[in-house]
């Protein structure tokens, strides 16, 4: 039986990559405790498109 907690699964996504028009997006998938961080995710990830670390916020 599955455990019943705060973690929540989200998905992080690139916000550079949306203003250079180029094909594709960078997404990751993370869990957060959404009672200790009930506010959107946002973290400094690799963005393999772009070869860099950018901003990717949570969306949804």
């Amino acid at each position: 039986m599955a455990k019943k907690g705060n973690r929540v699964q989200v998905i992080l996504e690139c916000t550079e990559h949306k203003t250079t028009g180029l094909a594709g997006t960078s997404r990751y998938i993370t869990t957060k405790n959404k009672k200790n961080t009930p506010e959107r995710l946002e973290l400094k990830k690799y963005n393999p498109l772009l070869k860099k670390y950018t901003l990717h916020k949570e969306i949804k």
